[in-house]
């Protein structure tokens, strides 16, 4: 409730918090524009693989030749992390492999992270958590983005007394949304082409949203951070309008489609028939709580709370994010009162990669928004049973096998190279869980109850 009076605080006493950032596309664009505006904080330097491409974002967003001057901008990102003038780091690259690499060496120079590439996070959060207090310093997910909105909300509802039942992010699906291509992906957003080269967009990255890849990343993040688990089939997109959400997101056998209560689940924002729902939640989060006395639910109907028919189910809501320009309430957090905006406490799901087409020997694999593979979110007890790959290292690997469409990939099916550090990390982690050691911060997955 009082982070800008301590940023102003900080401003007052000429103790800036002082970050450091690697990556300066879109997201980080975004950021650096709110910089200026934001008392406290200082940005001291910038690494990006196109120093002159960061400067021409800077420039774009209004950053004035001055601040622009005085800012350290190269293609150093160990320059950066170990640059003793920088307390934060923010990893914005959008390259999970690569961020796990920066998030790694930030550490161990004494940065606190706030992690935007949730690609990273989704296959390795809970080690890189454990990682980071092993040296003594925050690990975040970035507000702004829907993760840590969601991981916002599920606090919220617990700290103020209500179990949650459900929790998630909107969504534009239909089922043959899953074998979208780059090829494809405008005339399903409505685009043509030509338009969406004109506004620089990226038919791959928005490809892994429209098929599925994007929210099962983000909703393994979620459960990894607030203890909610997936359904034993990953999401099912159900359609739902924000008013629906009561009637909707509540167990089955009570006239709901979840599989259990606390779990994660995205809706559509499009019926079954391809109709734009009213009022919907495609590019927002909600929350939906349970009132567990009669009293509680006579509050609900006294102060007009939307719940289902029976007055037990009520939800909060987002109907919006403004995804980098609220990235400051992380850098906030963490650096003035030490607390993540969303950090994995247990390893409970995870996104994997399925083939989306049939799948060839010595095919590359092309990663999440390609022409390959697809994510699925499943139970990290399912993933680890079956030797899963998860989708943020599906990129790059040749497939030593053919693998049939609809088919999860395994490790064995590719020929990966153990040294990097990503995969050495991932494999630390399913070892620890393997172990199911009392001393492992995530022990072994287990499956969601019910």
């Amino acid at each position: 409730m009082n982070l800008y009076a301590k940023l102003l605080e900080r401003e007052n006493q000429g103790k800036p918090l002082r970050v450091g950032l690697i990556g300066a596309g879109k997201f980080a664009a975004m950021y650096l524009a709110q910089v200026p505006k934001t008392p406290g904080v200082h940005l001291v330097a910038i690494a990006d693989l196109a120093p002159d491409k960061a400067k021409e974002n800077l420039e774009r967003i209004g950053w004035s030749p001055a601040a622009i001057s005085a800012t350290l901008i190269s293609d150093d990102w160990q320059k950066l992390v170990s640059n003793p003038e920088i307390d934060i780091l923010i990893e914005a690259t959008g390259n999970p492999v690569a961020a796990v690499e920066h998030i790694l060496g930030a550490f161990r120079h004494g940065k606190h992270v706030i992690n935007v590439t949730v690609e990273a996070d989704a296959f390795c959060g809970p080690i890189l958590a454990k990682k980071a207090r092993e040296a003594g310093v925050v690990y975040s997910l970035a507000y702004g983005d829907q993760p840590a909105i969601i991981c916002d909300l599920v606090d919220w509802a617990r700290a103020a007394g209500f179990p949650v039942v459900a929790a998630g992010r909107g969504h534009k699906w239909l089922p043959h949304f899953a074998q979208s291509t780059p090829e494809t992906v405008w005339g399903y957003y409505g685009l043509t082409p030509e338009q969406a080269k004109l506004g620089g967009l990226n038919p791959k990255m928005f490809n892994s949203f429209l098929d599925g890849s994007k929210p099962a990343i983000e909703s393994s993040a979620v459960c990894n951070a607030t203890g909610l688990t997936p359904a034993p089939d990953g999401l099912a997109f159900p359609p739902c309008s924000v008013e629906d959400l009561p009637s909707l997101m509540k167990p089955k056998d009570e006239g709901g489609v979840l599989h259990h209560k606390g779990q994660v689940e995205v809706v559509s924002s499009l019926t079954k028939d391809a109709k734009p729902i009213s009022y919907d939640i495609r590019f927002g989060v909600w929350v939906v709580f349970e009132g567990e006395t009669e009293y509680i639910r006579r509050c609900f109907s006294e102060y007009g709370v939307k719940t289902d028919a029976s007055g037990r189910y009520a939800c909060m809501y987002k109907r919006w994010h403004l995804i980098g320009l609220e990235v400051g309430i992380s850098v906030a957090s963490v650096g003035l009162r030490g607390e993540p905006t969303g950090c994995a406490t247990g390893w409970r799901a995870d996104a994997v990669a399925v083939a989306k087409k049939d799948l060839s020997k010595s095919e590359i694999l092309d990663g999440e928004g390609g022409y390959t593979v697809v994510g699925r979110l499943m139970p990290a007890a399912a993933s680890l049973a079956q030797d899963c790959l998860p989708l943020g290292l599906a990129h790059g690997w040749k497939l030593l096998r053919p693998v049939a469409a609809g088919q999860p990939l395994r490790w064995s099916d590719v020929a990966v190279e153990a040294n990097v550090p990503a995969v050495k990390l991932r494999r630390e982690m399913e070892a620890a869980a393997f172990s199911g050691s009392d001393t492992s911060p995530y022990g072994r997955p287990r499956q969601a109850a019910g």
